[in-house]
């Protein structure tokens, strides 16, 4: 399992693994506008990788360019799918190259990928690839998503129950990126946690104001992540705040990360964050 630390990494770990690919690539995407990245997907095509690109049907205020992705992708030979409109946002960032997951916090975009702290998990395990691709498959034939293994956080679906138990299982720390803490039964979780003696950190907002619950806004970069170290041993990565809308409402995607290396990883990039992050102070309820 790798991870990827943005805007440290760039663009070449996503570029790459595409010019790597022999025979597939499954993207999923809701903001693009990296020509690289696209030229790259082009190349893929004339040397007869097969490459399906799952387009949002929305995003905020750029229809028309998902639009016209979808054509320059169409034009170049690619399979190109539109997701459903049953959820307001298919937010997740997801690519499967050749029996490998990539997932991602960030968009394929300038502003997320350089001016951005984000994360990335790019991972060979078996088990996590095949849910992957029953995600991908659902969501692009539209068809019904039938979970399966928990370590993969798709919203709606399981990542209220997956997250919730997360955030419980917390014995000495929590770190967490996101720019939205605000569900109010997330919130009632972080509160118990720390009245049991679990520090909790988060670089972004928080909602309500809660004993024992640090809070700091990211200075320098702007925040385009959610990420929970916990007890410095496992973490998240995904697309998914701990907010109602999306854990209950939209298509996310995370991936629980049970490799402490990783998570130490995350954990420390989280401590110069907070080192050079600015004081908050969060509203009362």
């Amino acid at each position: 399992m790798k991870l990827i630390i943005q805007p440290d990494a760039g663009m070449t770990p996503v570029v790459k693994a595409i010019k790597k690919a022999k025979k597939t690539i499954d993207i999923v995407i809701f903001r693009m506008d990296r020509t690289e990245i696209e030229k790259a997907l082009r190349a893929a095509v004339d040397r007869g990788v097969v490459v399906r690109a799952l387009i949002a049907h929305t995003n905020r205020g750029g229809e028309k360019t998902l639009r016209k992705l979808e054509q320059r992708f169409l034009e170049c030979g690619a399979t190109v799918s539109r997701t459903a409109d049953d959820l307001p946002r298919y937010h997740g960032k997801m690519m499967i190259v050749d029996g490998t997951l990539h997932v991602y916090g960030f968009n394929y975009t300038k502003l997320d990928i350089e001016k951005s702290r984000s994360f990335g998990v790019v991972t060979r395990n078996k088990r996590l690839v095949a849910e992957a691709m029953k995600l991908f498959e659902a969501d692009n034939n539209r068809t019904l998503y039938q979970p399966g293994h928990r370590r993969l956080v798709v919203s709606p679906e399981t990542s209220r129950e997956a997250l919730t138990t997360f955030v419980k299982g917390a014995k000495k720390q929590l770190l967490i990126y996101d720019e939205q803490v605000s569900d109010n039964l997330l919130q009632r979780v972080l509160l118990e946690r720390a009245k049991a003696g679990v520090e909790i950190r988060i670089i972004g907002k928080l909602e309500k104001k809660l004993p024992g619950v640090k809070v700091k806004r990211l200075a320098d970069l702007r925040l385009h992540v959610r990420a929970i170290v916990r007890d410095g041993q496992e973490a998240f990565v995904g697309s998914q705040s701990l907010r109602k809308l999306e854990l209950d409402g939209r298509r996310e995607v995370g991936v629980v990360v049970n490799d402490s290396r990783i998570a130490k990883k995350i954990a420390s990039v989280f401590e110069t964050d907070w080192a050079h992050a600015q004081k908050v102070q969060a509203k009362a309820s």
